[in-house]
């Protein structure tokens, strides 16, 4: 069993980065696999829209970006952590959003997730917002998300304070992916976006398109 945790904020050892490494502490003492990325470390160029991806089933643009995306089809579990700015994910985190092949092409299809937003103030609700959506929407299984609220720099504050938090939710995940987990109420809202939303637009779209119909063919998705 493998999990891929993904800190999407500029600083290696920040607040985000505090609550993934102790996550990744967790899922390491019960025995899985887990591959760790700084999105800041990781040679990742901007989306240019030019819609190859959707033709091709891959992008244009070989880079970490690419690397990453193959990364999350094999795991069986991925973490998504981001710091807040101005009340949406880090611009690390959207170029990732953008280029790794998320909601359309369904790259979550049945994988699980935790989601991690960290920040001083309320606006961390929004980023946290972003990243469910990301999963729900990408086809993933929500297992567990954390809203961090904590001051620059006070690792071991929040960590004192939130530990137990971090780490029921990293027992939740661990024990959703063993058992295999479903989430009727994500099923429901995942097949009415799916069905009513995503498919008749690929649809539409025809050969323009037929990267991603690939993609979904590989999943099994019909």
């Amino acid at each position: 069993m493998q999990v891929l945790i993904i800190n999407g904020s500029p600083r290696k050892n920040g607040v985000t980065a505090a609550v993934l490494h102790r996550i990744e502490e967790n899922l390491r003492k019960a025995g899985i696999d887990v591959l760790f990325y700084n999105l800041g470390e990781m040679k990742m160029s901007h989306c240019t829209g030019c819609n190859y991806c959707y033709r091709t089933g891959h992008c244009c643009i070989e880079d970490d970006a690419e690397l990453l995306s193959k990364r999350i089809e094999e795991a069986d579990g991925i973490v998504l952590g981001s710091p807040t700015y101005a009340s949406n994910v880090s611009g690390l985190m959207k170029d990732f959003i953008d280029r790794g092949h998320f909601v359309i092409e369904q790259l979550l299809h049945k994988k699980y997730c935790i989601v991690v937003a960290s920040g001083e103030n309320y606006g961390s609700q929004d980023t946290l917002k972003v990243l469910k959506n990301l999963v729900l929407f990408s086809g993933g299984r929500l297992s567990g998300k954390l809203r961090i609220q904590a001051g620059f720099n006070d690792l071991e504050g929040m960590i004192r304070k939130r530990k137990g938090e971090i780490d029921y939710v990293s027992q939740s995940f661990i024990r959703a992916m063993r058992r295999k987990q479903h989430y009727p109420i994500q099923s429901i809202i995942h097949f009415f976006i799916f069905h009513l939303g995503i498919k008749p637009f690929v649809k539409k779209k025809g050969t323009l398109y037929q990267g991603i119909r690939g993609k979904w063919s590989k999943l099994g998705i019909t």
